[in-house]
């Protein structure tokens, strides 16, 4: 009954140990049709010595700011902001106006029902959609990204 224990028979999905075959190896090292051979796993830490020892994910300068996206953003923002068409007169005329009239009762702060918010917002969503489409626009064409 021992000698049935100690043959090398594989039974499918247990695995066969390398071991009982070849007793010079120390580490048993277990063989099965449903694993695939081991590879080396890499360490993607080892790649910290390519950019000075320090592990970055991203390249160093992910953001690429351009002062002229924020500039010829921020005008490409005023200039069509400015244009008087909410009841004569511009978004960007109202927000300013509104931030006056919650600066003449400064220490306490606007009121949930003031057009402030509505202006802010509205105002600060178009800057920064603008701000993103110029960013796409001014970065894909220096990097002749549309010309593909």
């Amino acid at each position: 009954m021992a000698t049935a224990f100690a043959t090398s028979s594989t039974i499918v999905g247990l695995g066969r140990s390398s071991s009982l075959s070849s007793p010079s190896s120390r580490s048993p090292r277990l063989a099965s049709v449903f694993v695939k051979s081991p590879a080396a796993a890499r360490n993607p830490l080892s790649v910290a010595r390519a950019s000075g020892g320090r592990f970055t994910c991203f390249e160093r300068d992910w953001l690429r700011r351009d002062l002229n996206v924020i500039g010829f953003g921020l005008i490409g923002w005023l200039a069509p902001s400015s244009i008087p068409v909410i009841n004569g007169k511009s978004l960007t005329g109202l927000f300013f106006e509104s931030i006056g009239a919650e600066l003449a009762h400064f220490p306490s702060p606007p009121a949930l029902t003031s057009q402030f918010w509505l202006w802010l917002v509205t105002w600060h969503l178009g800057l920064f959609i603008t701000l993103t489409f110029g960013q796409i626009g001014f970065k894909g064409r220096t990097e002749d990204y549309f010309s593909k």
